[in-house]
């Protein structure tokens, strides 16, 4: 089936014609319309007052058992009724409140016409309460239940949501909110949750046949002759036409950030769209605390508060030595907990536009509900650039630190185009490694400093289904990621990075690492396939961990998208460099070209799903992990 082209395009800037119903259906270029004015806009006199269907609150939910009920819901958020599947007919689902150390049990009911399933995120529970179908459960059938039950062993902001199909984008997914057994180190006056989301009018699964047929369907922003111009008055012929020759070559399109982008999404904030916007209330001098929470299907999104400074005091839910920067990224699936401390008689805009800068959702900080803050220019439409393809390292030229770009074309074999690798040598590659564990024949460095192994690629990585291999990836910790690489110096905003994260308690596991697992996240752009060590979920063996070793897992990411990867059962435990305070997260983000490591240690006997969160990723970029006692098949 052939798809018809996009109609219309945005520049590399952003800037396109838009009229309202075009920005209430997608949201695709609120930043472009506001870049045309060089001052921050009123959201209410730009768009006019909401006039959309307000989508029932979610409740919110205490107690130790809980009724939840999966079922089909009507919504409207872009002035088209759609048919939605939600948890308690809201969307979000309810938010549930425990309280550490307590018992829980909850029933879940699935009204739907299929399968369905509830994994709570970050959760360290028993592997048949993990809910994933076909390792920890069948799945609930339709007009079925299944209970689930356990004790709260942490404490913290985490999220649940549907693990069956395509579910998560169509509404299945909720807050958690656990009270600590014993008292919080973390002091507010007032305290929300602010779970970011993704809707769109298509069905699910036609944007994943969308994408397999076009992987760069949603890319309004992919260069233009006007473009090419540009760079030219700025850098001179030779170096644009090397540039550009070289994306050509490579078939790939610097512009290409995510793969779904507010062509088709709306935005949502607590299940409010951009338009009619969310509000939280508070008095002045209040210390208000933000539980965020990133629930959407593909989108990464960057946060900020103009005007407040933010202090993060946790991360996936664990508290953490606190931090005050001006932005965050949130990768899907990741939580953060942020301090603020209005200061002012006045509103504050709660910021969150998307990686790619296609769109945002927003919010409203306020002493008074008629208040409505000041709505904030985007961020620039951000680029690709050698770092991004593990290259820079490698590049015999001269680079420019503040954006990865170089002048010259030496090294590019550390990036290959797959689809003209026929015939090619490969003798000059690290291949010593052919497994999903390569290098287990040194010992391992110190627990908390990172690998300090080279990269070796698997002959599995080899063909038309790996597009990019990383031979030079950059480190992953001291990069906050494109779009946000410049931000301290162009405009005086201190943006957060993993290597920011230190545990607000001292390591509990402090052991070093017995051996070294590499990963490398692999895929083809243009035909839509994504794997691990070139591996599909499908033809993979499962790991193997033996029960209570201490391991280390580098991923390193051999493409130009951003992956964040989440293990179930166990703690991810993230490698900053210092030993003592180990941060612990669920969800790793992984910036393109880069490399990342975290400790694990495997105390959860079971099947456990390990895999990119972005949706449409994780049917290739998924792989099974079995912690037995003897570390071996069974």
């Amino acid at each position: 089936m052939k798809i018809p082209s996009p109609a219309g395009l945005n520049d590399a800037a952003g800037n396109t014609g838009i009229s309202r119903r075009r920005f209430v259906q997608g949201a695709t270029s609120a930043g472009a319309l506001i870049g045309l004015s060089g001052a921050p806009l009123s959201f209410a006199n730009s768009f006019g007052a909401a006039n959309m269907p307000v989508m029932k609150s979610p409740d919110v939910l205490t107690g130790n058992h809980f009724e939840l009920n999966i079922g089909y819901q009507t919504v409207n958020f872009t002035g088209h009724e759609r048919l939605a599947t939600t948890v308690n007919g809201s969307l979000p689902g309810p938010i549930l409140h425990w309280k550490e150390g307590e018992d829980i049990s909850l029933r879940v009911h699935n009204h739907l016409h299929h399968d369905s399933s509830i994994h709570w995120h970050g959760m360290i529970l028993p592997t048949g309460m993990d809910g994933v179908p076909g390792m920890s459960f069948a799945g609930i059938k339709p007009g079925e239940y299944f209970d689930y039950a356990f004790k709260v062993q942490q404490n913290g902001t985490y999220w649940y949501h549907s693990h069956s199909g395509f579910q998560e984008q169509t509404g299945v997914y909720g807050a958690i909110v656990i009270e600590p057994a014993n008292p919080d180190p973390v002091s507010a006056d007032r305290d929300y949750v602010v779970q970011l989301s993704d809707w769109s009018d298509q069905q699910a699964e036609d944007i994943y046949t969308t994408l397999k047929q076009r992987g760069d369907y949603y890319n309004f922003r992919q260069r233009t002759v006007g473009d090419l111009w540009r760079d030219i008055k700025e850098k001179g012929v030779a170096r644009s036409w090397a540039e550009r020759g070289m994306w050509n070559q490579m078939r790939m399109h610097q512009s290409d950030i995510a793969d779904v982008t507010g062509h088709t999404y709306t935005y949502l904030m607590n299940g409010s769209t951009p338009e009619q916007g969310w509000n939280g209330l508070f008095n002045r001098g209040e210390k208000v605390r933000l539980r965020f929470i990133n629930a959407s299907a593909m989108t990464i999104f960057d946060v900020r508060i103009p005007g407040l400074k933010m202090t993060v005091v946790a991360a996936d839910g664990q508290n953490i030595q606190a931090v005050s920067v001006d932005d965050f990224r949130i990768g899907v699936a990741e939580t953060y907990d942020v301090i603020v401390t209005p200061s002012d008689d006045s509103a504050y805009c709660v910021f969150a536009q998307s990686i790619d800068r296609s769109g945002f959702c927003r919010g409203n900080l306020s002493p008074n509900p008629e208040w409505q803050a000041e709505l904030p220019k985007m961020d620039h439409a951000p680029l690709l650039a050698h770092r991004d393809m593990g290259m820079a390292m490698n590049m015999n030229m001269s680079m420019d630190t503040s954006t990865g770009t170089g002048t010259g074309m030496a090294g590019m074999h550390a990036m290959h185009n797959m689809g003209s690798m026929k015939g090619m040598d490969h003798s000059g590659h690290n291949m010593a490694a052919m497994s999903d564990d390569p290098g287990m024949q040194d010992k391992p460095g110190p627990a908390g400093m990172g690998s300090q192994r080279g990269i070796t690629h698997n002959k599995t990585e080899f063909g038309p289904h790996v597009d990019m291999r990383s031979e030079s990836p950059m480190n992953g910790l001291d990069d906050p990621g494109i779009g946000l690489r410049e931000h301290q110096q162009r405009y005086g905003r201190r943006v957060l990075r993993y290597g920011d994260l230190r545990n607000l308690y001292e390591t509990e596991d402090r052991r070093d690492p017995e051996r070294e697992i590499q990963l490398h996240l692999t895929g083809n752009m243009e035909r839509y396939m994504w794997s691990m060590n070139g591996i599909p979920f499908a033809d993979a063996s499962p790991l193997q961990l033996k029960y209570g070793e201490r391991l280390r897992i580098v991923l390193v990411n051999d493409s130009m998208m951003t992956h964040p990867i989440h293990l179930h059962g166990v703690w991810s435990e993230l490698e900053t460099g210092d030993p003592q305070y180990i941060p612990k997260k669920h969800t790793i983000l992984v910036q393109p070209g880069s490399k990342i490591s975290y400790l694990v240690t495997a105390d959860a006997l079971g099947r456990w799903a390990y895999h990119c969160h972005l949706l449409y990723h994780m049917p290739g970029m998924m792989r099974e992990v079995r912690i037995s006692e003897t570390g071996t098949l069974s």
